[in-house]
């Protein structure tokens, strides 16, 4: 492990479409130098849930506690986060307390079965916490041209993606580039914040 700066890449995801969503993400931090990122899942919290970890490392508070900034998915839930994910931001109050993630640059992606399933409700349900822990909230802007392209997912709010009620509706390239700009714009956010004055 190195000692360079990390954006968390934190999801969860059900059926793998959220997952890939993180990777395209993870790719996008990635393209900005001396940076990382740090993919990690949060755990299901039934027995009878057969999340898909793909063998993914499982969220610490440590690593949210270390990370230069955070880019956090899930699916949609009744237009809300995910269970899980919000067991694993409940427990991060400490954190809070100590102040320990003001002014880092966060963002929020999510996957819906539904083209209308609440897509810009569940990002903004994820924003909410954030915002309480202090941290300053990356969007996508128009100028990234597949917002304006996209026949499916993607919103200035976050990134998103429609997998269709069956599950079987890959990422298109569209969602992908959104994603990969996502993770860009709040890995470069990072680096402003981490170069000396």
């Amino acid at each position: 492990m190195t000692d360079e700066p990390y954006i968390l890449v934190l999801y969860y995801s059900r059926e793998g479409a959220t997952a890939a969503m993180a990777r395209q993400v993870a790719r996008g931090v990635e393209c900005v130098s001396s940076i990382e990122a740090r993919m990690r899942t949060v755990p299901s919290l039934s027995s009878a849930d057969t999340a898909s970890e793909d063998g993914a490392l499982r969220a610490t508070q440590d690593d949210l506690r270390g990370c230069a900034g955070l880019v956090m998915g899930s699916p949609t839930r009744f237009g809300n986060m995910a269970a899980p994910m919000k067991q694993f931001l409940d427990e991060s109050s400490a954190l809070w307390l100590q102040g320990a993630l003001i002014d880092r640059p966060a963002g929020v992606f999510t996957s819906t079965s539904s083209l209308h399933g609440g897509q810009e409700t569940t990002l903004m349900s994820m924003m909410l916490p954030l915002i309480h822990h202090g941290m300053v909230m990356v969007g996508v802007p128009y100028s990234v041209p597949e917002l304006r392209a996209t026949e499916a997912g993607g919103t200035p709010y976050g990134a998103s993606h429609w997998a269709t009620e069956a599950g079987d509706r890959p990422l298109d390239d569209q969602e992908s580039a959104i994603c990969r700009a996502l993770g860009k714009r709040v890995a470069e956010w990072a680096m402003r914040a981490l170069r000396p004055q």
